[in-house]
């Protein structure tokens, strides 16, 4: 079996790497030949982050994925990121694409409302429908939380599948937090995402002030999170599970709208994966993975942020039951080692079709 894999970036990219990259040496194993081909490098992602994407490179990009869409027919199933052209009409796309070709689409976040929210009413209108255009040609859609899964449906898509977005849990290993030392807050993601610290800012301000705990932001730029009692480290592949490993909770504020809810909660099964209790708010599929007072809180408010802080850097073993019980989750629900056999199964389906 040979599929082309049309993902959006490079293994720098989160979401290529743990909806796609992270399944290839198992599907390699399981006799499934993949070409990977992203729309953009690693160049680009780091560009991205700093603000500085050239525009010759983003030409550059499309010229190339065109050119390989071209030699779709040499392969039994493309397995596409989302959309093939962002930013492109839906009607382009598909007057390129061969038919005969079984297509499965995978989303992990709400990519649709870029479009159909935009500030600017001609973009609305002339891509507002574009990713429901892209569901409904799918012969597979595959989504990683129910928001998402909804919106497939509503398109019109033939079939849906939810597969979250999980670890490796031979990566994750549980490390015991030091002894005597202050308390560490964590939390884990990119500059794009860590505007929402600001959301929690006094809280974590009190929390530092009167238990003297340290709050940790990994992959945040240093001038996101100015005036804010945070200490910033840099994101890697290599290091990320160390830093979380360091963590005594983890912490994922969210702000209750559209985009935000279509987030599959990956950094909160990263840190359930070291065993640390989690703290996140009641959006989307934070809801579905925490078990309120089990593996962690779900607090509304300010008020209840401090609440559930203040308890947790209080009780050493509140902390560790939550944890204890937040690995044994991800072990069962989200990890590799659970949903790449059902993504294989999967992928040999839609072959038939």
């Amino acid at each position: 079996m040979n599929i082309l894999l049309l993902s959006r970036y490079g293994r720098l990219g989160a979401s290529s790497r743990l909806r796609f990259y992270q399944y290839l040496p198992f599907l390699k194993l399981r006799g499934i030949e993949v070409t990977v081909a992203p729309l953009f490098g690693d160049d680009y992602v780091k560009g991205l982050y700093s603000g500085k994407v050239p525009i010759v490179s983003v030409l550059r990009s499309y010229i190339t994925r065109l050119r390989v869409m071209l030699r779709v027919k040499r392969f039994d199933v493309v397995w596409l990121e989302k959309e093939m052209l962002p930013w492109l009409p839906g009607w382009l796309e598909f007057g390129l694409f061969p038919g005969g070709i079984s297509l499965v689409v995978d989303y992990d976040d709400a990519v649709f409302h870029r479009y159909d929210q935009h500030q600017f009413s001609w973009v609305r209108a002339l891509l507002g429908g574009k990713i429901d255009t892209v569901m409904r040609q799918a012969d597979l859609v595959i989504v990683g939380n129910d928001y998402l899964g909804d919106r497939a449906r509503q398109a019109g898509a033939r079939q849906v599948e939810f597969l979250p977005t999980v670890v490796d849990v031979t990566r994750y290993a549980v490390v015991a937090s030091a002894l005597g030392g202050p308390v560490i807050i964590g939390w884990i993601g990119s500059p794009s995402t860590a505007k929402n610290l600001h959301l929690v800012a006094p809280v974590l301000q009190e929390i530092a002030n009167s238990r003297g705990a340290r709050v940790v932001a990994v992959g945040a730029n240093t001038d996101q999170l100015y005036g804010l009692p945070i200490e910033v480290r840099p994101w890697s592949e290599q290091s990320e599970v160390s830093d979380i490993q360091q963590f005594d909770i983890g912490i994922m504020p969210l702000s209750d709208k559209p985009f935000e809810r279509g987030k599959c909660g990956y950094k909160l099964i990263q840190y359930m994966a070291c065993g640390k209790p989690v703290v996140a708010s009641p959006v989307g599929a934070n809801r579905v993975i925490i078990r309120k007072g089990v593996d962690g809180f779900l607090p509304g408010d300010l008020s209840q942020w401090g609440e559930v802080l203040r308890d947790l850097c209080d009780d050493p073993s509140l902390r560790k039951r939550l944890g204890t019980a937040g690995r044994k989750s991800v072990e069962t629900q989200y990890s590799l080692q659970v949903t790449a056999p059902r993504l294989e199964e999967l992928l040999r389906l839609v072959k038939t079709i």
